[in-house]
C-alpha cells in the first residue's frame, strides 16, 4: 500500500481525504501544522505528500524547502484559488504539481496518480539490454533508461517532471512543441487559461542546463505557442 502524507490545518478536509483516498487503496496520515508535518515527512517512508501553503508555525513553502533539502518525495501543493504567485513559487521551489482550493477530491486523486506514475518512471528497477538508446545533442546526453541527463559527462539533477519535459523537447529537437501538447504529455492534463505550470518548469530547466557551447539558449520560446529545443545534431547513442 502506498502511503500519502496530508499536511493541512483543515481537520475536516484532512478527514475527508483520509476516507476518500483510503477507499482508493492508499494509506493516509495527516499533520495539521507545518512543524509536525515536516517531522513526519522526514521520518516516514511516504510515496507522496499533499501540502497546503497556509499552515501554522511553518508555512507550506518553508516545509517544502526543508523537504527538498533532504528527501525527493513527490509533493503536490494546495494553494488559494487565483493566487498565481503561490503556484509559481511552489513550482520554483520543487513542487511536482499544485491544486487550487476548493477542489474536487477526484481531481486530486487524478493528480496523485499522475505524479506517482512519473515518480515510478524515474526509478527503474532494472536496466535491460533492450532499454531505450541514449539521446545526444551537442554536449547534452539524455538516457531514457536510467532517466539521467549529463552535460559534458556531468549529471544534472532534474525532477521527474523536468526530465519528462526535456525528453519530449529533445526527441522533437528543431520542431516546435505546443504548450498544450507539453501539458497533456508531461503533466497529464489539458491546458487551462492562465495555467503557467509548463512555463515555470521550462524556466527551471533552462537555469539547470545553462547555455549551449555557442552561448545560445538550448530551449527557445515561441511566444504564446510553445517551445523547441535547438537542433544542433540529434543522435542516438548505443547503451554502454
Amino acid at each position: 500500500m502506498e502511503r500519502i502524507l496530508v499536511i493541512d490545518d483543515d481537520v475536516d478536509l484532512s478527514e475527508l481525504l483520509t476516507e476518500y483516498l483510503g477507499r482508493e487503496g492508499f494509506g493516509v496520515e495527516c499533520a495539521h501544522s507545518g512543524d509536525t508535518g515536516l517531522k513526519k515527512a522526514l521520518s516516514g517512508d511516504y510515496s507522496l505528500i499533499v501540502l497546503d501553503v497556509m499552515l501554522p508555525v511553518l508555512n507550506g513553502f518553508e516545509v517544502l524547502q526543508s523537504i527538498r533539502r533532504q528527501v525527493s518525495v513527490p509533493v503536490i501543493m494546495l494553494t488559494a484559488r487565483g493566487n498565481d504567485v503561490d503556484r509559481v513559487v511552489g513550482l520554483e521551489m520543487g513542487a511536482d504539481d499544485y491544486l487550487s482550493k476548493p477542489f474536487n477530491a477526484r481531481e486530486l486523486l487524478a493528480r496523485i496518480r499522475a505524479v506517482l506514475r512519473r515518480s515510478r518512471q524515474n526509478k527503474p528497477d532494472i536496466i535491460t539490454p533492450d532499454a531505450p538508446l541514449k539521446l545526444r545533442i551537442g554536449d547534452l546526453e539524455l538516457d531514457p533508461g536510467t532517466r539521467i541527463v549529463c552535460l559534458d559527462g556531468t549529471p544534472v539533477d532534474l525532477t521527474s517532471v523536468e526530465f519528462s519535459l526535456l525528453e519530449m523537447l529533445v526527441r522533437n529537437a528543431g520542431r516546435l512543441v505546443s504548450r498544450e501538447e507539453l501539458m497533456q504529455t508531461v503533466l497529464n492534463r489539458a491546458l487551462s487559461p492562465y495555467d503557467r505550470s509548463i512555463d515555470v518548469h521550462v524556466s527551471k530547466l533552462r537555469k539547470k542546463l545553462g547555455m549551449d557551447s555557442s552561448g545560445m539558449e538550448r530551449i527557445k520560446t515561441v511566444r504564446s505557442v510553445g517551445y523547441l529545443y535547438a537542433n544542433s545534431g540529434l543522435s542516438d547513442a548505443v547503451n554502454g
